[in-house]
């Protein structure tokens, strides 16, 4: 079994050996078993990672986004199984890239719309666009967003980004495979289409101020830049050169783009008590935010065997894919964690699982790139689920 001073002295290691400083909170039944900070948060000037310093989430604004959505799931505003041109009819004629023997590409509409469900779990067809990608499907997106930055001056919400994507050809008919992108940009835009807000007013509503998130946002708000943790580029010899991090742009108050995919903050506080709503059901201090069985449905794998194939890799061993979350199919030697358990990671090194069976959850930050997840993340896992009696 490990302790709190394991964890410690993982945590302290890495802050020794792997990056400037990160932070780690494990909670059960809405107590905290363990809260450490090391390392700085800015090297420059010695500030310190501690429960105050807010980290970049990046790809964990899925999980709240996702969680979001399915808050208007359980109030009848859309179905999975809807076609999305329902919300967005700009998507009701969607074509896709056939790739030809002679290697060029055709085009023809797709077998069946886009549905609700397969924006969630990435099935439909759109990735992030590569900057220098050669597919059609890369360069179309890249040229929406350009034409969208030369419109608006490079200000427009998701709900205009997604309506103008609805003329790129996708790679593959929907729910045929597996593709890690754009989807969860559509979910934040159903978001504002199916509830009359923004995303960030909609989550700040239902997530952020039931919970008492405070530092969870999508732009600065007092006090918050100088709170920030320094985004830091790890070179080849180990040490590390401070770095702009990837959308920093967007936390500026006078920006009004707020994706489903990344893009908020958050101290670990704020993500491990979101974490410990969906351990318990649902609930977190007497208040109940989603239902427990929309949390097993979002935590079900909904890849078929194809799709797993695609999906899986070292750090995703034993894993399946559900509505916008990893889940834990099998632990197939590799993890000490729960079958059931799911979560998400960010591109800078921030992780969190979550537990219903033990009401149990974990949440690591740190911001480095790379983020070398796959030693930091199973490590603290191993530690992390050691600690369950």
């Amino acid at each position: 079994m490990s302790t709190a001073k394991d964890m410690d002295a993982l945590l302290q290691d890495y802050a020794e050996h792997h990056v400037p400083g990160a932070g780690c909170i494990v909670m059960q039944d809405g107590k905290v078993l363990y809260e450490g900070y090391t390392g700085y948060a800015d090297l420059e000037t010695g500030r310190k990672v501690d429960e105050t310093t807010l980290f970049r989430l990046y790809s964990m604004t899925k999980v709240i986004v996702c969680t979001g959505a399915l808050i208007l799931f359980e109030r009848g505003k859309f179905a999975l199984n809807d076609p999305y041109y329902r919300y967005f009819p700009e998507w009701k004629d969607t074509k896709v890239a056939v790739l030809n023997g002679n290697g060029s590409f055709s085009f023809r509409p797709v077998k069946r719309p886009i549905r609700v469900k397969d924006v969630f779990n990435m099935a439909c067809g759109l990735p992030y666009p590569s900057p220098k990608g050669e597919h059609p499907t890369d360069k179309a997106m890249n040229a929406v967003r350009a034409a969208l930055n030369e419109k608006y001056n490079g200000k427009y919400t998701v709900s205009q980004e997604v309506e103008a994507m609805a003329e790129v050809p996708v790679r593959f008919d929907p729910g045929e495979h597996w593709l890690y992108g754009f989807g969860h940009e559509m979910v934040a835009a159903l978001i504002e289409r199916c509830s009359g807000m923004t995303v960030g007013e909609f989550l700040k509503k239902e997530i952020f101020d039931p919970l008492g998130m405070t530092s969870t946002r999508y732009r600065y708000e007092d006090g918050m830049r100088e709170r920030m943790a320094v985004c830091y580029h790890i070179r080849e010899d180990g040490s590390y050169e401070p770095m702009k991090g990837m959308m920093d742009e967007r936390f500026e108050p006078d920006q009004i783009y707020e994706a489903g995919g990344a893009g908020l903050f958050s101290n670990l506080r704020d993500y491990a008590v979101f974490t410990q709503m969906l351990a318990n059901g649902g609930v977190y201090n007497g208040k109940r935010i989603i239902g427990r069985n929309t949390i097993d449905m979002m935590r079900t794998n909904m890849l078929n065997d194809t799709q797993l194939k695609e999906f899986t890799n070292t750090y995703l061993d034993g894993y399946g894919y559900g509505l916008g979350v990893r889940t834990m199919m099998n632990i197939g030697g590799v993890s000490n964690s729960t079958p059931g358990e799911f979560g998400w990671t960010g591109a800078a090194g921030t992780w969190t699982s979550i537990d219903p069976k033990n009401r149990f959850s974990v949440v690591y930050m740190h911001n480095t790139f790379p983020n070398n997840e796959e030693y930091h993340h199973m490590r603290v896992r191993a530690v992390a689920y050691g600690m369950l009696e």
